[in-house]
């Protein structure tokens, strides 16, 4: 990675998702700041709100640490915690430019649309941090493998003090063996 350059790391979650979950997600946004990431969410409610407010509201927080990935091509859709609004237009496909342009993945919760990033976050070979607190596919999907196409797991986190020391250790991995 060039020096001047932050991390991202994506954070994907439901639209709905309990308290409990929200919760993490806002705890996984701020402690993602405080280790010197740039947080990327669909940009919408739910966990997207959750992890963009943590994030904002987080001590390290500087103007553009926040994107949100719309689906649709409204930027004001976005949530109010994000800085960087990418409006795409492209609906669910816009799922692949938000994996696309993360460093890790974090998965908290979810429903169908966070089962196909993380689905795609393993295609791309992204390292994958996959939340367990007993609700969605990160939850269903935590310590496991996909299929053959990768030799490593999502990565299963417990808490968010959890899932944001994994973050940190799996990009600080991929930098070592990949020379980022």
């Amino acid at each position: 990675m060039t020096p001047h350059r932050r991390h991202v790391a994506a954070v994907v979650g439901a639209n709905s998702a309990s308290e409990a979950i929200l919760a993490a997600a806002e705890g996984i946004g701020a402690g993602l700041i405080g280790a010197g990431f740039r947080v990327a969410t669909g940009g919408l409610g739910g966990v997207m709100t959750a992890a963009s407010r943590g994030a904002r509201q987080a001590a390290g927080w500087t103007e553009g640490s926040v994107i949100g990935v719309l689906p649709g091509l409204v930027a004001a859709e976005a949530n109010p915690f994000v800085d960087v609004v990418v409006p795409t237009g492209m609906n669910y496909a816009r799922n692949t430019i938000l994996v696309a342009m993360a460093d890790v993945v974090v998965a908290v919760g979810g429903g169908s649309g966070t089962l196909s990033e993380i689905a795609l976050a393993w295609q791309h070979g992204k390292p994958i941090v996959a939340l367990d607190l007993g609700e969605g596919w990160s939850a269903r999907l935590a310590g496991e493998r996909l299929d053959h196409r990768r030799d490593d797991l999502l990565h299963r986190a417990v808490d968010a003090e959890e899932a944001v020391r994994l973050a940190v250790m799996l990009v600080g991995s991929r930098e070592g063996s990949r020379g980022f």
